[in-house]
């Protein structure tokens, strides 16, 4: 048998940490950071900053499982992670670290740099890279990572065997990306006999949106960027690869210049060591701006000879102001874009398209676009599966038993699927 715990996850999307069971193997899949807090609203992270683990545990951030955390004999025998987004491994940083962390390799490479740039903390100690479809064996039981569709580099699902029982776990994933082609292999040949599928639900209970997939994303930048007189500021995610991939491409069908940051710079040059098709900061139409923070960033990681590299293709201010109409400019929220405006005189008719989540848009966000006069479209597509691929994996699988988890509408399951169990956070199956 194996006993399946369900630590955090089960009526929330982030926080996710499910453990499995087998005999005297014990692995955890994944030690995410909470996306909400218990008033149900956006969780800050800098809570856990300064707190003990026992502090941490008693007010419910940190799971309390034995044999997991620094300080303690070790008791887990592995972790498994699925993708590099803070809600699956943001806790990592309080685990014992004799406890080996599986992960593919785009993964291990996005943690670090989000480590060396955004600070959250997560160092690395004791990585094991699998390879995707590749299986490995921890202890009882034997786990295939299943490489999937999702708006993380290089994310997995994961089919686990073991004491003749098969568990699949959907982690984040969907059918609409520049990877889509995965999931229609996947539904081609599933994993068969499959006693229990955990399967992530973020788009329950929200609208699709007007843009289906990514190849519609980009038809969309192409267009604006073709008709535009000025500026285009581009927000989204640096560690979105595939919308990275939208705006270059959309960038040189209307061409125009894209302009990226020291950090997406630095992301896009990592990947591209072992995967050649990413855009690069010293292809034609891409030009690199400084910021002070990044190259600060690059210099405390002991990589200070990238900037001579990435200078080859550097832009000044006054190159982006002279040519406004072909600059395509990649940004987030932040001081760097404020400080950016206060050197751009008439942005009266510039572009701010906004290609992330939009429950990230602030007030103050709004308020500076329209103290500028700067036009604000909002143009995405989700990196997780909507409802009808959701039942797509559901019915390939055929599983004997379907578990809700990374959503806040479990609930709803019962109305789409077959063989729905709903558990809750702490509870514990036995297959």
């Amino acid at each position: 048998m194996v006993k399946v715990t369900f630590h955090r996850g089960t009526k929330e999307i982030g926080g996710s940490c499910v453990e499995l069971a087998a005999g005297s193997t014990r692995i955890l899949i994944d030690m995410g950071m909470p996306l909400v807090d218990e008033k149900g609203e956006r969780f800050d992270s800098k809570v856990v900053e300064n707190k003990s683990i026992p502090e941490l545990i008693a007010s419910r951030i940190l799971p309390a499982i034995k044999g997991l955390y620094q300080g303690e004999e070790k008791g887990i025998d592995a972790v498994l992670l699925s993708h590099s987004h803070l809600d699956h491994y943001g806790l990592l940083r309080f685990i014992n670290p004799d406890i080996p962390v599986f992960m593919s390799s785009g993964s291990k490479t996005l943690i670090e740099i989000s480590s060396q740039f955004i600070n959250t903390k997560v160092e690395l100690q004791n990585v094991t890279i699998f390879e995707q479809f590749k299986p490995l064996v921890i202890g009882k039981l034997t786990i295939t990572p299943y490489l999937v569709d999702h708006s993380a580099f290089d994310a997995a699902a994961f089919l686990i065997e073991g004491t003749g029982k098969r568990l699949f776990y959907s982690g984040d994933f969907r059918g609409h990306g520049r990877k889509g082609v995965l999931f229609d292999r996947f539904l081609a040949h599933p994993p068969s006999n499959i006693d229990c599928l955990l399967m992530e639900g973020s788009m329950m209970g929200r609208e699709i949106g007007h843009y289906m997939d990514e190849k519609a994303v980009e038809e969309k930048l192409t267009q604006l960027f073709k008709e535009k007189d000025n500026i285009a500021f581009v927000f989204c995610s640096s560690q979105n690869i595939d919308r990275l991939v939208s705006v270059y491409r959309a960038a040189k069908h209307a061409g125009s210049t894209l302009v990226i940051d020291l950090y997406t710079a630095y992301i896009l040059d990592r990947l591209g060591t072992e995967h050649s098709h990413l855009p690069q900061c010293d292809w034609p139409n891409i030009r690199v701006k400084y910021f002070m923070a990044h190259r600060d960033a690059l210099k405390r990681s002991n990589n200070k000879h990238l900037l001579d590299k990435y200078s080859k293709t550097a832009i000044t201010i006054e190159e982006i102001n002279s040519n406004r109409k072909h600059i395509v400019m990649l940004m987030r929220d932040n001081s760097i874009f404020r400080a950016c405006l206060r050197k751009m005189p008439d942005l009266e008719g510039a572009l701010a398209l906004y290609s992330m989540w939009d429950g990230y848009v602030t007030d103050r966000f709004m308020a500076t676009l329209k103290r500028h006069k700067i036009d604000y479209h909002y143009i995405h597509t989700s990196g997780h599966a909507v409802l009808g691929d959701l039942q797509k994996l559901a019915e390939a699988i055929k599983p004997k038993s379907l578990i809700p988890i990374h959503t806040f509408h479990a609930h709803e399951y019962s109305r789409y699927f077959e063989n729905v169990r709903l558990v809750n956070d702490g509870e514990q199956v036995t297959l």
